[in-house]
C-alpha cells in the first residue's frame, strides 16, 4: 500500500481526533442549541431581536414627545430650575432658552398615541408598537452613550448585548452569524460607531456580532480568490481546521475551538450570503412597502435584510443608521434622517407581522440619547443638545403590549419624572422577553460574577402582554 499524502493524511486524522459529536455546538455555530440557558428560565415571548440604533440621538420632541407647555414656552428663558446642576454637553455659559417642538403631532390609531408628523408610517402602525418616554442614561456623549446602551456600562471592553444573547441562547442558524450588525448613513454629522459596540468582550469570541459592509461584497472574502473554486476552498478549511485541532489538543485553548468554528461558519457564508443579499426573490408589493429595489446600504435596503436574516435563524440584529446628531439644522435634518428611516421602520414591523414572526420578534427603536428642550445656535437654524434626563424608544412585538404609552417626563420634556426606565431596566426586559432572568445570566470573569445589567436592571412588567 503507498504512503498517504499530506492532504489525505490530515484528513484522515483530522476525522479520527474529532469525530461528529466533537464537531456539535462549536463547529455549526450552535445549530443544535448551544447556548447556555438550557432550559429557559421561564417562557419566552420573542426568540429573536432588531434594534434599530438611530445614532446620534433622535430628539423625543419632534418624535414621540409632545410638550405643549414647551411650545407655549417656545424662545423664552428656560427656567433655571429644571437645569441647575445638570450635566449639558455643550450648552455651558450659554443663556438657555426653550424650542417648542417642531412638528405637529397627532393621535394616532386607535389607541391615541401621540406621534409626530415627521413619522407618518409609524403613525399608520401606532397600535402595533409601545412608546417608553421615559427612558434615562448615564453618559452624555455619543461614543460612552453607546457602550452604555450596548453594553450596559461605559467601561469598554465588555460583552455587547447581542453577543450575551448568543452566549444565552446560541443560534438557529448554521449558515449565518448569530448576531448581525449593519450600518447606513444620511443625515447630519454621521457618528463613528465602534466595532467594539458590538463586541464579544470577556465571552468567546465567536459570540461577537459580524458587520456586513454596505459596498461591495457584505462580508470581506465571502467570494473566492480567482482561480480557487468550492473544491479547493473546502480543502483549505479541512485543512486548516485539522491542523487548529492539533493545536487545541495541545493548547486546551478554547479559543481555537472558536477559530475552527469561524472559519467552518464562513466557507458556509460562501453559499449562504450571496443568496441572502440577492432581493430578486421579494414580491414586488414587499420591495414597494420597503421603498427599496436592491441591496444597496440603505437603512431601507438593511431592515429587509435584517427581515431576511430573522427569518432564517439569526438572533440578533443591529442596525444603525448614522445621521441624528443634530445640534443644528434641527428641521432639515429631521426632515431627513425621517424620511430615510420612518418608512422602513414601520414597514419592517408591518411585515414581520404579516408573516407572522412580530409575535415572538422584538423590535427595539431609539438612540443612545435624546435631545434637550432648550436650543443651539440661531433660532432661524436651532437644533438640540444632548440630553440624558428623559428620552423616548419605542418597541413592538416580542410580548410588548402595543398601542402603549409608558412613562412620562416633566411638563417641558427635561427630566423622566413617571415609570422612569434606566438602560439596566431596558436591558432586562429584552432579556425576559427571551426567557431570560438577567439576575442570572452570568459569567466568571476577572475575579468576579458579570452580567448584562451588572447589580442594577429591574424587568418594565407593565409594558408586557
Amino acid at each position: 500500500m503507498k504512503d498517504p499524502s499530506r492532504r489525505e493524511f490530515l484528513r484522515g486524522s483530522a476525522g479520527a481526533m474529532l469525530g461528529a459529536s466533537a464537531f456539535r455546538g462549536v463547529f455549526d455555530n450552535g445549530h443544535d442549541g448551544g447556548g447556555v440557558v438550557s432550559p429557559l428560565h421561564h417562557r419566552p415571548r420573542a426568540k429573536r431581536v432588531v434594534f434599530l440604533c438611530m445614532a446620534g440621538g433622535p430628539s423625543q420632541l419632534e418624535t414621540l414627545d409632545y410638550k405643549p407647555k414647551l411650545a407655549a414656552m417656545d424662545g423664552k428663558p428656560m427656567p433655571a430650575s429644571f437645569t441647575a446642576g445638570q450635566p449639558i454637553a455643550q450648552l455651558q455659559g450659554h443663556k438657555l432658552r426653550c424650542l417648542g417642538p417642531q412638528a405637529k403631532f397627532r393621535r394616532c390609531g386607535d389607541s391615541g398615541q401621540e406621534i409626530s408628523d415627521y413619522l407618518p408610517f409609524l403613525q399608520g402602525i401606532a397600535d402595533r408598537i409601545c412608546i417608553v418616554r421615559s427612558l434615562k442614561t448615564t453618559q452624555i456623549n455619543h461614543d460612552p452613550a453607546h457602550t452604555v446602551m450596548n453594553t450596559g456600562t461605559s467601561i469598554s471592553g465588555r460583552p455587547s448585548m447581542g453577543s450575551w444573547v448568543q452566549y444565552a441562547l446560541g443560534s438557529e442558524s448554521s449558515s449565518l452569524p448569530g448576531f448581525v450588525v449593519m450600518s447606513s448613513v444620511g443625515g447630519r454629522n454621521p457618528q463613528p460607531i465602534a466595532a467594539r459596540q458590538w463586541a464579544a468582550g470577556f465571552l468567546p469570541s465567536r459570540f461577537q456580532g459580524v458587520e456586513f459592509y454596505s459596498h461591495g461584497d457584505p462580508v470581506h472574502y465571502v467570494t473566492n480568490s480567482a482561480g480557487v473554486g468550492d473544491a479547493e476552498q473546502d480543502d483549505v478549511v479541512a485543512t486548516i481546521r485539522a491542523l487548529d485541532r492539533l493545536e487545541y489538543e495541545r493548547s486546551r485553548d478554547p479559543e481555537t475551538l472558536s477559530r475552527i468554528a469561524q472559519y467552518e461558519l464562513a466557507r458556509r457564508m460562501q453559499d449562504s450570503i450571496p443568496e441572502l443579499m440577492n432581493f430578486a426573490d421579494e414580491p414586488e408589493h414587499v420591495r414597494a412597502l420597503y421603498g427599496v429595489d436592491r441591496a444597496d446600504g440603505s437603512f431601507a435596503a438593511n431592515c429587509l435584510v435584517a427581515r431576511r436574516l430573522l427569518e432564517r435563524g439569526v438572533r440578533f440584529v443591529q442596525l444603525y443608521h448614522r445621521g441624528w446628531d443634530h445640534h443644528g439644522g434641527l428641521n432639515k435634518f429631521m426632515g431627513v434622517c425621517s424620511r430615510l428611516c420612518d418608512r422602513p421602520s414601520a414597514a419592517l414591523v408591518a411585515d414581520l407581522a404579516q408573516r407572522g414572526m412580530l409575535e415572538d420578534t422584538l423590535v427595539v427603536w431609539g438612540g443612545e440619547f435624546g435631545r434637550t428642550p432648550m436650543f443651539q445656535g440661531n433660532k432661524g437654524g436651532a437644533g438640540r443638545d444632548h440630553h440624558i434626563a428623559g428620552f423616548s424608544m419605542w418597541l413592538a412585538g416580542g410580548g410588548v403590549q402595543g398601542g402603549l404609552t409608558h412613562g412620562a417626563t416633566d411638563e417641558l420634556g427635561y427630566h423622566a419624572v413617571e415609570d422612569v426606565v434606566e438602560v439596566h431596566d431596558l436591558h432586562a426586559t429584552i432579556l425576559y422577553t427571551l426567557g431570560i432572568d438577567h439576575e442570572r445570566l452570568t459569567i466568571r470573569a476577572q475575579g468576579r460574577d458579570h452580567r448584562l445589567t451588572d447589580v442594577h436592571g429591574h424587568v418594565v412588567h407593565p409594558i408586557l402582554e
